[in-house]
């Protein structure tokens, strides 16, 4: 078989410092209320793993469990048009899987004895 040459395509002189070619969207705020609890969840989070991080494990761990339980409740409240972040999947596998974890993360840290000399 005999290979030819493509076509040659002459380069587009495309000016990239035109502001109407890439607009840049100056809002830098969540769009949904699911956005702004989806940041209250997160620094929940962080705080619980601030927590954990200055020693105080099992405080720590039921703070992060805690953010997990707030956000299966608000995913299962909030329709999933407005959930933002918060919706990943259905609405019931979001709930059980958000809640089966925050509900297992305080099971291991109120049944976990202490382990002295460590």
């Amino acid at each position: 078989m005999e290979q030819t040459e493509p076509d040659l395509v002459p380069p587009l002189d495309v000016p990239l410092d035109e502001p109407e070619l890439f607009p840049i969207d100056g809002r830098r705020y969540p769009s949904t209320i699911g956005g702004i609890f989806y940041l209250v969840v997160l620094a929940i989070t962080a705080v619980g793993i601030g927590i954990v991080w200055t020693g105080n494990w099992r405080l720590g761990t039921r703070w992060v469990a805690g953010a997990l339980i707030f956000a299966a409740l608000l995913r299962l409240v909030l329709p999933s048009k407005d959930a933002g972040m918060l919706a990943v999947r259905h609405r019931a596998f979001d709930c059980i899987l958000l809640a089966g974890v925050g509900a297992a993360l305080i099971f291991l840290a109120t049944t976990i004895p202490n382990q002295p000399g460590l």
